[in-house]
């Protein structure tokens, strides 16, 4: 990835991983299938590794805080 400006590249991991709290959050919300954690988990990873490029910023973080 490339970047414009100057930042310290581990200062976006927190925001990063919010938006993908906020994507977990929403399929949680909308698929009753995942509503455990544990599927929700499961579902996550399975998304991660079968479309890694879905979002631009998970070439940079994939992980996601468990705060829901």
């Amino acid at each position: 990835m490339s970047y414009y400006g100057r930042f310290y590249r581990t200062a976006l991991n927190g925001l990063l991983q919010r938006i993908n709290t906020y994507l977990v959050r929403w399929a949680r919300r909308k698929y009753k299938r995942l509503r455990s954690y544990k599927k929700a988990r499961k579902w996550w990873d399975g998304l991660t590794a079968r479309q890694p490029r879905l979002f631009a910023h998970w070439a940079c973080m994939t992980d996601f805080r468990n705060s829901f």
